[in-house]
């Protein structure tokens, strides 16, 4: 049964993979002008030759670290401002308005200032932060909103201290919340981190490769760039949904315990 289900998706992925690539080559084909959409095996070759240059994976590495630490900070500041938020209605008064406030306010506005207060290589970074937290904090705030309040009775009950009892008991309950924000909020850290890298130009950075690329009309070099980045993203995507899986087997397998 799961090996049908795992042959299905690999087909599905292929046929989807075949029809955007013949999709590609006729437009590039119809438009017959290579600085505005080159052909797949130009782009192909081009990725062989950047590739096989040293500083490519220096430049990957480069902007991998940033987006990830970008990515686990905003994950943690997150969570604890929903803690924050849920057990006192004061900072729920000051810190909620805030977070709106950012979700709210175009991403570019945030990379400007940003670029006026910080240096160039933290930019991306502390862009990944901003777009990342407000979404765990959603996310894990509908969580403590849900809580099943049967359990916390029980704890009281049984007198079990708040520490044991928030990993235990709370923490479980908010998993789900945390891995949805977590997911959803991958995919917007690697947009606007490379986004605020393009316009904050790091020293070593795939988004200044890419605007490099642009200002020669290396439209190729542009696109190896882009598909590198979703290759990175979906990879990156692939190992936290692994990653949290394993962790909730091992959680149902020591409440079994």
């Amino acid at each position: 049964m799961k090996n049908s289900i795992l042959q299905n998706k690999i087909f599905k992925i292929v046929l989807a993979f075949i029809f955007w690539f013949v999709v590609w080559y006729i437009t590039a084909y119809a438009i017959d002008k290579e600085v505005f959409l080159p052909y797949p095996h130009t782009v192909i070759s081009r990725l062989f030759v950047l590739v096989q240059n040293s500083d490519f994976f220096k430049v990957v590495a480069a902007s991998l670290v940033r987006i990830i630490t970008g990515f686990a900070i905003g994950t943690v500041v997150g969570f604890f401002l929903a803690l924050l938020t849920n057990f006192s209605c004061i900072a729920e008064a000051i810190i909620a308005p805030s977070i709106r406030i950012i979700r709210a306010t175009p991403v570019v506005s945030f990379i400007l200032l940003a670029y006026l207060w910080l240096d160039n290589d933290t930019i991306p970074a502390f862009i990944s932060v901003l777009m990342v937290a407000p979404i765990i904090w959603q996310n894990v705030s509908s969580g403590l909103s849900n809580l099943d309040n049967s359990l916390s009775e029980m704890a009281d009950v049984f007198k079990i201290r708040k520490t044991k009892r928030f990993f235990k008991i709370i923490f479980p309950q908010l998993w789900p919340y945390l891995y949805a924000g977590c997911v959803t909020s991958l995919g917007l850290a690697w947009k606007s981190g490379v986004a605020a890298e393009v316009i904050s130009y790091p020293k070593i950075a795939i988004g200044k490769e890419m605007n490099e690329a642009k200002v020669l009309l290396e439209t190729a070099d542009v696109l190896v760039w882009t598909l590198t980045l979703i290759l990175l993203s979906v990879v990156f995507e692939f190992l936290f949904k692994t990653l949290f899986r394993k962790r909730m087997q091992r959680g149902k397998g020591n409440n079994d315990d």
